[in-house]
């Protein structure tokens, strides 16, 4: 994880940097409530194993250790669009009806599903208020927790595939610096992992997000 956060801060800084010229820059931190619709599983528990394909109905579980959050760096200009990065730790979890019918003891995407993305954004002002939206492409890193019955668990980070996120949310200026905000937030991400020896996995993991938080301008 420790790398995944120093790719993050490298990001900013280069954002930083080369967008120095910007209004004001705006981090946010955020919590809420995710879920994860279902998606389709498919692969083989490893290299001599049979094909499987299950539709999983994923839970996500926000509350529960570790729980779901987001960093968000935003780079305003005013009438204009604007730029930023953000990073994700969304969870998915697989019913025990699944695991069983797939061939799985354990399958788990919860330290975490982690996406970061390069956002575009742009926000319309209202006085204290400001609603804004934002669309964003990256990648998706999470941490593998795959037991394959009778097989070798796979528990380690990975880069899994492309992701992207779009968000439209309602914020509010408590004084210069501060401001609280809800958003909906959706993230897609198209994930292929390797399991140990020769498995594979593939899936769409999809989650929806009623988030709220606070940000810090200057």
């Amino acid at each position: 994880m420790i790398r995944f956060c120093c790719l993050f801060l490298f990001i900013l800084n280069v954002f930083t940097t080369k967008l120095s010229y910007a209004d004001s820059i705006e981090i946010s931190v955020y919590g809420g409530i995710q879920s994860s619709p279902h998606s389709r599983i498919t692969g083989k528990p490893d290299s001599n194993g049979a094909q499987y394909s299950e539709l999983v109905g994923w839970k996500g579980k926000s509350f529960d250790a570790p729980i779901y959050y987001g960093v968000r760096a935003t780079f305003w200009n005013s009438n204009k669009l604007n730029y930023g990065a953000e990073f994700t730790h969304a969870k998915a979890y697989a019913p025990s009806s699944a695991l069983q019918s797939a061939g799985f003891d354990r399958l788990e995407f919860t330290d975490g599903h982690n996406i970061i993305t390069l956002n575009i954004n742009k926000r319309w002002k209202m006085g204290n208020f400001s609603s804004y939206s934002l669309f964003g492409l990256g990648i998706a890193f999470p941490h593998v927790d795959a037991l394959p019955t009778g097989g070798i668990h796979t528990f380690e980070y990975q880069y899994t595939g492309p992701a992207m996120r779009a968000a439209l949310g309602l914020s509010r200026k408590l004084n210069d610096n501060f401001s609280v905000f809800t958003e909906y937030q959706f993230t897609a991400s198209d994930n292929k992992v390797s399991l140990r020896n020769g498995g594979s996995l593939s899936t769409t993991l999809l989650t929806n997000a009623v988030n709220v938080g606070v940000s810090y301008n200057f």
